[in-house]
């Protein structure tokens, strides 16, 4: 069999909408990592193969292209889609039309009309019924296509579903953008593989990742823009808190901290969407079609962002709420005009083809590597060289560390040994995942333990990240220094976009040395230089806090509860426990002054 006659017979079919296109300066309709999968797979005929690729990348190209060779060369008689949600489904559905494969998006049971190859079908779908579907499977040769195959692990009856309705199977296609969960459960029809390390890891049969497509020009290289802010809310104990967003503090104040930048009452958000409303404007005066997306945490916020978009720009958002049965179709409606914004709830963070989507808002409270992945890869897919996008974050030491990791590949990890002591950032429980799926709120368990009221918020520009660098220092919204940032042209080369921006943190820096100290009313240091502090220090912190407390209750006599009191008294702030880095400095430096005068 020769690779050259079914791929050719299938591209010849792809609109140039698919997309179909090759890396910049070739030649193929297919480009060049779907054509070294094609032939992999065509060499070695496995009954699995995983083929893991960027999201943006066209894996559904490669797998269509894929599933006709087989129909073609009668490998399979007939071919079932999984996808994760109904819009996916009926997406899978039309991409296979467009090149002669007829997918029923539809089915539910009973006999397949004659006109159809097969169907689309959802993974919650397959385990209502998985006995209906191991029956088509039985009945005919069937070549079985798991979109986003990480989802056949989101519950025990899901995974056991797949099992038992696909194991019949003649051939298993499995694709993902994101090859990694944060929990244990093992993905159904993927190989793992123990290390040198007795740890047990995904093996994929192909891998195309981000910094391999960013390479090619496939996918387009993002501008990461950070937020940060005084927040000030109340507690549950009633006690009020103010702190800066980005600055070191705990893990439960920069929880509470990120949930206030969030409340649309406040001024962090309509500062942070008047910001990107503008990197969008300055986006479409190169890519005049391009649209920007906000990404809420719960239906509410998803509401009163739409609102104040609308007060903002003058025009009204597209709204996609995932429980609304009209949310495929407004999708659908977005994608093929030339509105500016829409907001959503989640479900379009996976899978959902936007082309022109160019600016992201990340206003959700998900912190898991998987989804932040998921959600940039939304606006990634490059259409012509030299497009860039631009997402807009709070300043959060998570998103700040996953911003910076885009081009680090992972694997789904089954064992996790892990050292006393040792955290590790990739190692949320499953009890998180399933939070992080509800409809209302993403908070866990520990955060409602600190529920609380937000008060006000206000944003200052912080940094931009870029190609694992960082650059700019802090600014007001509407500032000179801002506006150099939000103002970068939409359509320049990777290296364009590095000088550039390196010039612009010249210019600012420079700018900066100019001031008198008394109009410096910002923290004007370079972003490189204004880490955010992890956890574990964190608690270094206040582990040496406490110990120099101990220290000097014996040398004055006085209990702890009193000296602690005594030094928020002197030094300002809230309890140890939600103290920043630089109160616990501050802090410490106060108890050896002390312990040093009474020497």
């Amino acid at each position: 069999m020769t690779t050259t006659a079914g791929t050719s017979s299938a591209s010849h079919h792809l609109s140039p909408a698919f997309p179909g296109r090759a890396p910049w300066g070739t030649a193929s309709k297919l480009r060049a990592w779907q054509q070294g999968a094609m032939d992999k797979y065509i060499q070695e005929q496995p009954r699995d193969f995983l083929a893991v690729a960027t999201p943006g990348a066209g894996k559904t190209t490669f797998a269509l292209t894929l599933a006709s060779w087989m129909l073609h060369h009668h490998v399979v008689q007939q071919v079932t889609v999984v996808a994760p949600t109904e819009h996916l489904k009926k997406q899978w559905a039309e991409a296979a039309a467009r090149i002669g494969i007829k997918l029923d998006p539809e089915y539910s049971a009973g006999p397949l009309g004659r006109e159809y190859h097969g169907v689309a079908v959802t993974y919650a779908g397959v385990g209502v019924r998985p006995m209906l579907h191991r029956n088509r499977v039985e009945q005919r040769k069937t070549l079985v296509i798991l979109d986003e195959i990480h989802h056949a692990g989101d519950s025990k009856s899901w995974g056991e579903a797949c099992l038992e309705a696909f194991e019949p199977a003649t051939r298993r296609l499995a694709l993902t953008g994101t090859p990694f969960r944060s929990d244990t459960n093992p993905i159904p029809f993927v190989t793992y593989e123990e290390g040198q390390d007795g740890i047990r890891r995904s093996a994929a049969d192909y891998t195309y990742g981000y910094g391999n497509a960013l390479a090619d020009n496939v996918v387009r290289p993002v501008i990461f823009l950070s937020y940060s802010g005084n927040m000030r809310w109340r507690t549950k104990a009633g006690d009020e808190i103010a702190a800066r967003l980005g600055e070191p503090m705990t893990k439960d104040a920069i929880s509470q901290a990120w949930r206030t930048a969030l409340d649309p009452r406040g001024e962090w958000m309509p500062s942070v969407l008047r910001a990107a409303d503008q990197r969008l404007t300055e986006v479409r005066k190169a890519i005049p079609d391009a649209g920007a997306l906000v990404i809420a945490s719960d239906q509410d916020s998803a509401r009163a962002y739409a609102k104040l978009i609308r007060e903002i720009t003058g025009d009204k958002a597209t709204l996609v709420l995932s429980d609304d049965s009209g949310a495929s179709e407004r999708i659908d409606e977005f994608s093929g005009n030339n509105d500016r914004w829409m907001v959503a709830v989640r479900m379009v963070s996976e899978g959902v083809d936007v082309p022109r989507l160019a600016v992201g808002v990340y206003a959700t409270t998900i912190s898991t590597p998987l989804f932040f992945a998921q959600a940039v890869g939304r606006f990634v897919r490059s259409r012509r060289r030299g497009e860039t996008a631009s997402v807009f974050l709070p300043t959060v030491p998570d998103l700040l560390s996953f911003a910076n990791e885009m081009e680090r590949e992972r694997d789904h990890v089954l064992d996790k040994p892990k050292k006393e002591g040792e955290e590790d950032p990739y190692a949320e429980s499953e009890k998180e995942m399933e939070e992080a799926n509800r409809e209302q709120d993403e908070d866990t368990g520990e955060q409602e333990q600190f529920s609380f009221e937000a008060l006000e918020s206000e944003a200052v520009f912080d940094r931009v990240m870029y190609n694992g660098a960082e650059f700019g220092m802090q600014a007001h919204p509407g500032s000179e220094e801002e506006q150099d940032y939000l103002g970068i042209p939409g359509l320049l080369e990777p290296d364009q976009v590095q000088l550039l921006l390196q010039k612009r943190q010249a210019k600012q820096i420079s700018h900066s040395r100019k001031k008198p100290d008394a109009e410096a009313d910002l923290l004007e240091v370079p972003a490189e230089r204004r880490p955010v502090v992890s956890h574990k220090e964190m608690m270094e912190l206040r582990r040496q806090l406490n110990t120099m407390v101990g220290a000097y209750v014996h040398q004055s006599g006085k209990p702890h509860g009193v000296i602690h009191t005594e030094l928020r008294r002197v030094c300002g702030g809230p309890p140890a426990a939600e103290a920043t880095a630089g109160q616990l400095r501050q802090r410490i430096a106060k108890v050896q002054e002390w312990a040093t005068r009474m020497k």
